[in-house]
Parts: C-alpha cells; structure tokens; sequence
C-alpha cells in the first residue's frame, strides 16, 4: 500500500488531501508512523523522531495514528487477494505476499492479476497500492518500490541479472547502514561487485549471512508464499516520556508483561523464551533472554523472569534507559516436546545481544 496510514487519514478526511500529513503522536519520545508524500518531499520517514520529523515540515499536520480503522481497510484488501489466490502472506497491515502460479480467476499473467488487484483496491477502498512481479518473494519486494506510488513493475526471469547488478547493495535485504559499511570496505558497493566474490569468501567474512548474500546477488530466493503462519513471537514495548534509571523500570516492564501474556493466550501455541529489550538514552538497544526448562505456566512465572533480566544489564549505573519492551519467543504447538538431541538450546538456554541502533528503528517489534 501507498503512505497507507496516511492515505486513509487523507481518504476519511477531504481537509488532509493535498496536505504533508504525518502519523504520529506529538511529543519528545514520539515516532513517525507514516507520513503523507507531500510529507516525504521535506524528508519525513516512518521511524523517525516526530520532533525530528516537525523541524523538517513545520507545516505537516500530525494526526494520532487509529489503528482500529487501519486493520478495518487491512482486512477488505485481504479479501481482495483472495478472491485471487489462498497463497497469501501477510507481512504487516499494508504489505503481502501472493502466489499466483495457480490463480483463482482467469486471468493470462500475473501482470494482469496485479493490474486487476490494484483497480478493485482502488474502487472498493479509495487507496492505492502498488506492485512488484517478479519469481521470487526478494526480487518482487525490490519491484513493489520501484513504481511508487501507484504504479507496478515486472523482473521477468531473463531480466534478473541485468536488473540486480547496477543496484546498490542497501537494496539487499538485511544490509543496514553497518553491514554497508563492511561491504564498502571491502570495495562492494554495488550488487555487480557483490556478485564477483566467492561465496567462500563471502562466508570467511560474513558467516552465514555471507550465503545468503551471495544468492541474493544471483536473484535466488526459494521461499515459498506460506500463508497462516504460526506464531514466533510476541512482545509489547513502551517509550518513556523522561529517561529512567534500570532500577526504575520494573513497574512498566509488569505492565508490559501483562499485555504480552494476554496476547499470548489468544493462541494456541506455547512460547518458551522470555525477551527483555532495552534502548538507552543513546539509542543502544540491548536485549537480553532466558528460556527455563518448562515453559513460564502463569502470568507470574512470566513476569518474575521478565523483571529478573534486569540483573543480567551490566551496564554502568549511570545509564539511563528511554525504552523498554518484553517479549516472549521460542514459540511450539502445545505438547510438541523440545527434542534432546537440540544442542544449540540445550548449550544456550540464554542469550545476550546488543544491536546496532541502525538496524532497529524505534517501533520495531523484536524477535519476530
């Protein structure tokens, strides 16, 4: 979907049309959720600081994001997609996944499915959405941006390797603004040069992250469309409106926990692994986790581990934190066993990270 919080701002409301709208809450510890593009032209970006974002486009109107009335036009374009295909996943409210191999209606191409999507979301709902058709899931997510807005755009297979060598590697799923510069380093700015390296090489350097970029610069993507997938992971997570101190924060990391475990009950699967998230006044995001040998059983169990990870945040007590989130993971169908022969959980019931603040905008649901 096009600026899609923001379009239906506009659609619901004729005074917004024309007008640089950005979603978001006012305030210091607010974020942009989505913003109009005639809020784009002055450099407003979901993710960003709604200050940072009203400096940029003092003119911009901010509307509090509804949620409530997102999900209503999430769900009518649902059904749009499928009256096409079953082959649907969904990856947030405004963004999915079709397969049309084996389409429902008669159409000669998936070009003219696209073409045929986009004028009944445009007739039934008022909004616009534009389309990437491609052979694989990683090509069709880079050809949905390439017509924004409202537009499309087709890689046909013979078109791949021409399309993908002048692009620069940030168009590269999961390079962020660090793993750029290692590339760059390395003198691998462009997906061309990133296709003259060895995969050997590429894994000497990257691991196994090195893999997958080697076949992400031949186009290989073998992910199927997997539509109703279960649960990984849920997790809820709060900004403060002041910077607080680690020992302060217990009464909101309950609070949190409480909403997760009720999320979690509204499924049938059972999650293992208690998530606690942290981002420090200078944007450091830490995590830190722990999966006990049973499942946490009651709310209590949940949040006493929850708030314990607060003993394992070995930072300078000086510190000051201006987020917190947590999170439950590790998700199983209820009775599945956890099979002994798993060395990696038996050898690491816990874990310990520290993300770069590029790689996870403010907003971003962890563990998923």
């Amino acid at each position: 979907m096009d600026a899609f919080y923001a379009s239906v701002e506009q659609r619901d409301d004729p005074g917004l049309r024309g007008k640089p709208v950005v979603v978001a809450w006012r305030g210091a510890r607010s974020v942009v959720c989505a913003a109009s593009y005639e809020a784009r032209v002055f450099g407003v970006r979901s993710a960003m600081p709604a200050v940072r974002a009203e400096r940029l486009c003092p003119q911009a109107v901010f509307v509090p994001p509804d949620f409530v009335r997102y999900k209503a036009a999430s769900k009518a374009i649902r059904e749009i997609f499928l009256k096409h295909t079953d082959l649907v996943e969904p990856l947030s409210l405004d963004e999915a996944y079709l397969d049309v191999t084996e389409p429902k209606t008669g159409f000669p191409s998936a070009t003219a499915i696209a073409e045929d999507i986009r004028r009944q979301i445009r007739e039934e709902t008022s909004l616009t959405a534009s389309a990437g058709i491609a052979p694989n899931k990683f090509l069709a997510k880079i050809a949905s941006d390439w017509r924004k807005p409202d537009g499309q755009f087709v890689i046909r297979p013979q078109q791949v390797e021409a399309f993908l060598a002048p692009l620069p590697v940030a168009k590269i799923p999961g390079v962020g603004k660090v793993m750029q510069g290692k590339l760059s380093a390395l003198g691998i700015e462009l997906v061309g040069d990133l296709r003259e390296i060895p995969m050997e090489e590429l894994q000497r350097h990257f691991g196994s992250f090195g893999a997958a970029l080697y076949r992400r610069a031949r186009g290989i993507d073998e992910r199927p469309v997997q539509p109703d997938q279960p649960v990984q992971s849920i997790s809820a997570e709060d900004t403060f409106e002041h910077d607080l101190p680690l020992h302060e924060l217990a009464p909101t990391i309950r609070r949190l926990a409480i909403k997760t475990w009720e999320a979690s009950r509204k499924t049938e699967r059972v999650g293992r692994t208690v998530v606690l998230k942290l981002k420090t006044s200078q944007f450091r995001i830490l995590t830190r986790s722990h999966t006990p040998e049973t499942p946490p059983a009651s709310l209590e169990a949940f949040t006493d581990i929850a708030v314990s990870l607060c003993d394992r945040v070995q930072q300078p007590e000086a510190t000051l934190y201006r987020l917190v989130g947590v999170g439950l993971g590790g998700f199983r169908e209820r009775g599945e066993e956890v099979s002994q022969g798993s060395l990696f959980e038996a050898s690491m019931p816990d874990a310990t990270t520290s993300v770069d603040p590029s790689l996870s905008p403010e907003g971003t649901s962890f563990g998923a």
